[in-house]
């Protein structure tokens, strides 16, 4: 592993280097398969390794595949490689990587992407890679040519568990630049050049990272000590009058309200119905965050993707919860429901500072919601844990209630199965309704655009109905830089959704 040296003191702005102030400072060792499972990880990871294609501010572009091809069917994907592509310890990259690294994901499993729909894998010689699907993936190209990067076969042939593989060989990829430096206790990544990029000269010798606060930043910023940050909503004007650009993020990050449906009373669609009824998610976005947002949707995609379905509605109306909890058999003692005897009380993991990011649910938004359900005659007691923590009670199922968000909802709507029936801690985790499942399957193999959206409609309509998790706003996210970098928002987000405006394309020459 690199040396571990760094500090999370920026250094003063110069011409080769970028420095990138960052609010949560560690997201993991860059490998594929060590960094931390949000987006932030999976920018530094994409720093060092390449996948098929790429997409920019419009839309895909080549990356390690010049061009592509599909077949009518849908199940056969062409990929033609680009020639004289080098590691970065300078063994040629060829089409038996491809091979070996489709067949490695398959069996180490990963993240970010799902290869379960690929049958098999043919090299058409060093240059050419044909890939033949079980059946039709409608988001293949988005989901798994444009997010899994590609392995080096002559390294990870010998690895049999990659998530035990911390050796500074697990960063050799054929990406714009190296890792020279981390830090998980600085929360410091430092990133040098690589200098026979085939994409494209990179504009800096190094990329930093380095952990300060959203206030810290700021006066970073205007002192030249950092170029790029995520700016506190309420500096945003100021920054802008100050002359620095101010560029502001779409709706692609949700917090919700985890719940945890597989104990009761949670179990019950009506309790949590209950729950959600008592909580007025437009006062929760005008109080919490002074309106820089937008209240959530009951069906999760925000109204900004142009899969939204604006049917669902979820109104505050806490005179339903009265109903609904007596139709579940409590009564009123005083201000607090109870049943047979026994107070109904519920604990909600809240973390204090967030999970990182600007706007992200932490103590404020748990207070809010805690004197909510109280009002609505729902006990409540808060459990302040770090986000890291919280995240993994939520993958144990060792929770009631946790405040928590993700990105992604503004990729491709294949988000909404890895956040509704997918296995991980974001994901609602929920395999109670058969007909939500077997419509988000449809969808994934419905080639035609107006089926999908169709089945999309309806698969947010089912979700909203069930309720497995709450979505409680959507964040806007504010950026501030200087001009010696040109940042843009990707087509969908970055990879399989990630909504950052830290695309690798804006560090090379003519990458944007």
């Amino acid at each position: 592993m690199p040396a571990q040296k760094n500090s999370n003191a920026a250094p003063p702005v110069d011409s080769g280097i970028l420095t990138i102030a960052d609010p949560a400072g560690d997201w993991g060792f860059p490998s594929p398969f060590l960094h931390y499972q949000r987006g932030p990880g999976y920018i530094r990871m994409s720093l060092l390794f390449d996948t098929l294609i790429w997409k920019d501010s419009k839309g895909f572009v080549p990356a390690l595949a010049e061009k592509w091809e599909i077949s009518a069917d849908g199940r056969t994907y062409r990929f033609f490689l680009r020639k004289n592509v080098k590691w970065h310890d300078g063994k040629p990259f060829k089409a038996a990587d491809v091979v070996f690294t489709f067949r490695y994901l398959k069996e180490q499993g990963y993240t970010w992407s799902s290869v379960a729909m690929i049958d098999r894998v043919e090299a058409v010689g060093d240059h050419e890679v044909k890939i033949i699907l079980a059946k039709p993936y409608a988001p293949f190209l988005d989901n798994v040519a444009g997010t899994a990067p590609m392995l080096p076969q002559h390294i990870w042939r010998d690895v049999k568990d990659a998530r035990q593989f911390l050796q500074p060989a697990a960063l050799i990829g054929t990406g714009p630049y190296r890792l020279a430096d981390y830090s998980r206790e600085q929360g410091s990544y430092r990133y040098t050049a690589s200098p026979e990029y085939y994409g494209g000269k990179p504009k800096y010798q190094e990329i930093r990272f380095v952990k300060m606060s959203p206030e810290t930043s700021v006066a970073a910023l205007r002192q030249k000590q950092v170029d790029f940050i995520q700016a506190p909503p309420d500096m945003a004007d100021r920054l802008k009058q100050e002359g620095f650009a101010v560029p502001v993020g779409k709706l692609d990050w949700v917090a919700k309200l985890l719940i945890n449906h597989r104990k009761p009373p949670f179990a019950n669609a009506d309790f949590r119905r209950a729950l959600a009824l008592a909580i007025d998610r437009d006062a929760l976005v005008e109080i919490t965050l002074r309106g820089h947002g937008k209240p959530g949707n009951p069906g999760l995609l925000a109204q900004d993707s142009p899969w939204h379905n604006p049917e669902p509605q979820l109104p505050f109306e806490p005179a339903k919860t009265a109903k609904l909890l007596q139709g579940l058999g409590y009564a009123r003692n005083g201000a607090f429901w109870e049943k047979d005897g026994v107070p109904l009380t519920v604990e909600l993991l809240v973390a204090p500072g967030g999970i990182g990011v600007p706007g992200s649910p932490q103590e404020r938004q748990g207070e809010f919601i805690k004197s909510q359900l109280e009002q609505a005659g729902i006990r409540v007691a808060i459990r302040a844990l770090d986000a890291k923590a919280i995240d993994s009670r939520v993958a144990e199922w060792n929770f009631d209630l946790a405040l928590s968000g993700h990105g992604g909802i503004g990729g491709d709507p294949q988000v909404l199965v890895r956040m509704i029936t997918g296995d991980n801690f974001l994901s609602a985790r929920w395999q109670g309704n058969e007909e939500l499942r077997q419509v988000l399957a449809e969808q994934t193999a419905a080639i035609d655009p107006d089926e999908r959206r169709q089945l999309i409609f309806e698969a947010q309509r089912l979700y909203a109905a069930d309720l497995p998790a709450l979505p409680l706003y959507y964040p806007t996210w504010y950026y501030a830089h200087n001009d010696r970098v040109q940042p843009f928002f990707t087509f969908q987000g970055v990879a399989n959704g990630i909504p950052q405006p830290f695309n690798k394309l804006q560090f090379i020459e003519g990458g944007k």
